[in-house]
């Protein structure tokens, strides 16, 4: 039996490639950004969103991303694909979180029950140039910081923080080994060194210190009580001995034609032959109990969503899971189709490949009618998010920090991290070139809400706020 060989790259073979691509996107060339003359119309490219949506929720996405710019901004991933497509690229290759702002990255629970600082959003997942992330992820944080009004030094800062962090931690990963990058994760313990170590470099008081330490600590906690038991606690109730999901119109609903029982079991018949034999096996130690429809996200809203309540070993042992629609990869019209047919297996891979690690309940399956693809995971897993308004300046650069190494995290067990480390280099003129990329684009998707405001004023885009 012959074995065909494969080229494996050198070390210095891959530092050579990464300032070849230095010719083909220098690091000067990703500062500030202007609109392609024949750009699209910002709004008419994310109504064609809504087309394939449920038609009575779609009100209820434009009223959310009417919000703020920031919550604009975390609805428009296509929009930003769009504008990014023309820019030169690096062509060094990761798997992209595909809509990486700030709010896609938070607490969740490994497998082992550690609580850990990930990527946790993968609806718009594809491989493509690693750039792409960094630029969504920079851009947010100009954004947010505006919104929080703290001035526009400091959102360059955030930027600046989150492209630095990538690059520093990018250079770290370069020089370990592979099993190392591999087992590398950000845990809670991190996140608390890092607020030590930015508040004596301000120089804080000690009973600053304090609060902050304190926040973070009541905010691991809050995240470790998020589970199915504390879901269940707060989204049923018991009917006639029966533990069922409670309607919270319209953001919760039982809708008739979730409840055909045996399309229902076919469907998680065909989940389970997804998972791998020891999760399949847990599963199936669970019966479904009921399932509605919920309303989730901001640029998710309208896609289909349905929560399953599952039960265990009584009344009291609960699962729930969450399944949710997936379409194309919104880059996928401009990095090229997926290699996977399925959208839901597409999303699964990608978070697989990300993540440190990953919900044990991730799975896919073909819905119907239709044939539309969805993914399976938990609700709640001991997840937390951070509330970016009540940030100031040095939460803000903290978790910039974090984003970043989180983000060069991921990319490095996907990507030729040695070739990444090598185009970026030891200077911060790639740091400075994101930070102006941010700030320029952040100014595009504040006119780009206020075209929003402006349409729904004159009545063309129907909303309802504040749901």
């Amino acid at each position: 039996m012959t074995i065909a060989k494969k080229h494996h790259m050198t070390v210095e073979e891959r530092r050579s490639a990464g300032r070849e691509a230095r010719k083909a996107a220098p690091r000067t060339s990703h500062g500030s950004w202007t609109p392609a003359a024949d750009r699209p119309d910002p709004l008419a490219l994310l109504r064609a969103q809504d087309d394939d949506r449920m038609q009575d929720l779609v009100p209820i996405r434009w009223g959310r991303m009417s919000a703020s710019p920031f919550a604009f901004y975390r609805g428009s991933a296509v929009l930003m694909a769009a504008d990014l497509a023309p820019l030169p690229r690096t062509g060094l290759t990761v798997q992209l979180c595909g809509d990486a702002h700030l709010s896609n990255f938070g607490l969740y629970g490994s497998p082992e029950r550690e609580l850990l600082f990930d990527v946790n959003d993968f609806d718009e997942t594809l491989p493509g140039p690693f750039e792409w992330d960094l630029k969504r992820l920079a851009a947010s944080f100009v954004i947010a910081t505006r919104h929080n009004g703290l001035g526009e030094d400091v959102a360059r800062e955030t930027a600046l923080a989150a492209a630095r962090s990538y690059r520093q931690h990018m250079a770290a990963y370069a020089e370990m080994r592979e099993l190392d990058v591999w087992y590398s994760r950000v845990v809670a313990d991190d996140l608390l060194q890092m607020a030590r170590t930015s508040s004596t470099a301000q120089k804080a008081s000690k009973s600053e210190v304090k609060t902050r330490l304190k926040m973070a600590e009541k905010g691991f906690a809050k995240a470790r009580g998020h589970d199915s038991l504390q879901a269940a606690g707060k989204l049923t109730e018991v009917v006639d001995g029966a533990r069922r999901i409670v309607d919270q119109p319209p953001l919760i609903m039982h809708l008739e034609a979730l409840q055909d029982s045996e399309n229902t079991h076919g469907l998680f018949e065909q989940y389970k032959a997804t998972l791998e034999d020891d999760r399949r096996e847990l599963v199936e130690r669970y019966q479904i109990a009921d399932l509605a429809r919920k309303v989730v996200g901001v640029g998710s809203v309208g896609t289909r969503c349905i929560i399953v309540l599952m039960l265990g070993r009584d009344g009291d042992d609960p699962l729930f899971l969450q399944v949710k629609e997936a379409g194309p990869s919104v880059l996928e019209p401009f990095l090229g189709r997926s290699k996977f047919t399925h959208a839901g297996h597409r999303v699964v891979a990608g978070q697989r490949l990300m993540q440190a690690a990953s919900d044990i309940f991730l799975g896919w399956m073909t819905g119907k009618p239709g044939g539309r693809p969805f993914y399976w995971r938990q609700l709640r897993d001991m997840k937390g998010s951070i509330d970016t308004e009540l940030l100031k300046a040095p939460g803000l650069e903290i978790l910039a920090d974090l984003c970043g190494w989180a983000l060069a995290r991921g990319h490095a067990r996907s990507g030729h991290r040695i070739a990444i480390a090598s185009y970026l280099g030891v200077s911060d003129r790639f740091d400075q070139g994101i930070a102006d990329f941010a700030q320029s684009y952040a100014n595009q998707a504040e006119k780009d809400y206020d075209a929003l405001a402006k349409a729904i004023k004159q009545g063309k885009i129907s909303v309802e706020a504040g749901i």
